[in-house]
């Protein structure tokens, strides 16, 4: 599977931001869950949200809950995230990832930078 991700930027406090990452490659056809990570300045890489590839049962990190909104597009076999009402601390290189199955190793997209200013 080949991941690319894209929509980062930078924007102010309260503003808003659509990232996406779309999967290719034979494999693509057997992914079983995404997710989006991050890693901001300093730290680890943090869980963000994820889903199932059949656009079932989103999951979130307490911090983004009600703010951000993952979701998958078919059309494009992407996964998506909306990001709405971003705060500073959102700021970090975000990455998109999918596995194969339930407990398979997660497959890694490039990184993409989100920077909110106050």
């Amino acid at each position: 599977v080949q991941l690319q991700a894209s929509g980062g930027g930078s924007v102010q406090d309260g503003a808003s931001l659509r990232l996406s990452c779309a999967a290719s490659g034979r494999a693509s056809n057997g992914i079983y869950k995404a997710a989006w990570f991050r890693q901001a300045p300093g730290k680890g890489r943090e869980f963000v949200a994820s889903i199932a590839w059949n656009g079932r049962n989103p999951y979130y990190v307490d911090s983004v809950k009600g703010r951000f909104t993952i979701s998958r597009d078919g059309a494009k076999n992407a996964v998506d995230l909306q990001m709405n009402s971003l705060k500073p601390e959102d700021t970090a290189v975000y990455y998109c990832a999918t596995a194969n199955g339930p407990h398979t190793p997660w497959i890694w997209g490039q990184g993409t930078q989100v920077t909110v200013s106050s």
